[in-house]
């Protein structure tokens, strides 16, 4: 076990935030920051799975707000993922680390179709496992995927990081007086319809005693400083 009181960990990073200044694409530099941040916490001896979200490709809920099929929508969606997360295993080896990448959806030519034992042993051989796809179902987002994948992979913790640091009374970017919370629970998540998740994602968490800690990409002391306590986070559970 690690000095945080960590051994293994789940990343849940948006697709939105590979974009970074652009609205849409992978940003280079960004993705490279990210690569080198999770290869500083496996040389600490942590344990790290992955997953992506692809609305910076494709968000197959836009397909169906404009009259599209939401399945083959969704579909469109999960692709995405797996090529955030193809960018995101490359980036992790060009940084001197070890990926392996699985999928939810089964293609064999690219990638390993998920297994929780093959992701497991990959865990345990110091690979970092980066699961695309989705939870490989319609009607599904990957927040919920993020949570099902840290349940079935017993991670410790699934770490959320999104644009702001931490989980706020409101929207902090639409209202000043928005206060951030250091730790609330994630039925007061729920009841609060506080957003950072979707309701599914949080339920799971709950259901199965899993905590979340939700935290800014661009913070500067990295992921090994919100394990440590130096950023600003809040902890959900």
């Amino acid at each position: 076990m690690s000095r945080t009181g960590y051994s293994r960990v789940l990343l849940k990073v948006s697709g939105e935030a590979l974009a970074g200044d652009q609205s849409y694409g992978i940003e280079p530099e960004f993705l490279n920051s990210i690569a080198r941040q999770i290869v500083d916490l496996t040389r600490s001896g942590m344990q790290v799975a992955i997953v992506i979200g692809g609305g910076n490709i494709f968000r197959g809920m836009a397909v169906a707000a404009r009259g599209g099929d939401r399945v083959i929508g969704d579909h469109m969606g999960m692709l995405g993922t797996v090529i955030n997360s193809l960018a995101l295993g490359d980036a992790i080896r060009r940084a001197g680390g070890r990926s392996h990448v699985f999928s939810s959806v089964s293609m064999p030519s690219i990638c390993d179709t998920f297994t929780q034992r093959a992701a497991i042993a990959a865990l345990e051989g110091g690979a970092t496992v980066i699961c695309a796809g989705g939870t490989g179902n319609p009607f599904f987002t990957t927040d919920t995927a993020a949570a099902l994948k840290a349940i079935e992979l017993r991670c410790d913790v699934l770490l959320k990081g999104t644009k702001v640091d931490g989980v706020y009374s409101a929207d902090p970017e639409k209202d000043p007086s928005a206060t951030r919370f250091d730790a609330i629970s994630h039925e007061e998540v729920i009841a609060q319809d506080l957003r950072v998740m979707d309701t599914a994602a949080f339920a799971l968490a709950r259901d199965n005693g899993l905590p979340i800690i939700v935290y800014a990409l661009s913070d500067k002391e990295g992921l090994v400083g919100v394990l440590d306590g130096r950023t600003p986070s809040t902890r959900v559970g």
